[in-house]
């Protein structure tokens, strides 16, 4: 119970825009898994518009959630209490953190292109093979990482220890998100690879 008394001193539980915040956060992953998998089995938007247009629009969808994502985090930020750090955490360490993020964000983000980074292999657009050279080479899921990294040095740069919850939900998310995206993406290539030698 005390420990719950601590963590209240730095987490304001009754602010809405933390629920709305975490709901965000869980519901783009759910709701592109679910729309990939239909789409993998059914074809349904590939039979209606074609599998690179229906993948564009889900993948700028993926994208415009991201950036509401990130709105709601900031302003459930500022509704959480604010704990002032020294300022080699609160400017350093965060601009570290933020910058190793969007680095793999980014890195990544080139090495797959559009279409492998928004679920283009749900829509049978694959890569040759699958990209194993840097970030991928050292992670196995460096925008996952990366984005988990944004949250931890936004929340360090805002001052607000709820943030650091918050990434911790993030990375939870994500970690959930690959047990299921993982071994349908490796039963995808598979796939591929057996058709290929057959």
């Amino acid at each position: 119970m005390a420990s719950m008394g601590a963590l209240s001193s730095f987490v304001d539980f009754s602010q809405a825009s933390l629920y709305i915040s975490l709901f965000s956060i869980t519901a783009s992953p759910v709701a592109w898994n679910l729309i990939g998998r239909n789409e993998y089995r059914h074809k349904t938007l590939t039979k209606l518009i074609g599998a690179r247009v229906a993948c564009t629009i889900l993948g700028v969808l993926i994208f415009l959630a991201g950036l509401l994502r990130d709105v709601l985090y900031k302003t459930a930020l500022f509704d959480q209490p604010y704990y002032p750090l020294p300022y080699e955490i609160q400017t350093i360490l965060a601009w570290i953190i933020f910058s190793a993020g969007n680095f793999l964000v980014l890195t990544a983000f080139l090495r797959l292109g559009f279409y492998g980074t928004f679920v283009g292999d749900y829509f049978g657009i694959l890569q040759e093979k699958r990209v194993t050279s840097f970030p991928f080479n050292i992670l196995d899921n460096p925008m996952y990482m990366g984005a988990t990294l944004c949250f931890v040095g936004a929340a360090l740069w805002y001052e607000r220890p709820a943030g650091l919850l918050v990434a911790l939900y993030v990375h939870l998310t994500y970690a959930t998100a690959l047990h299921f995206e993982s071994p349908f993406t490796d039963m995808i290539y598979s796939n591929k690879a057996s058709r290929k030698n057959e």
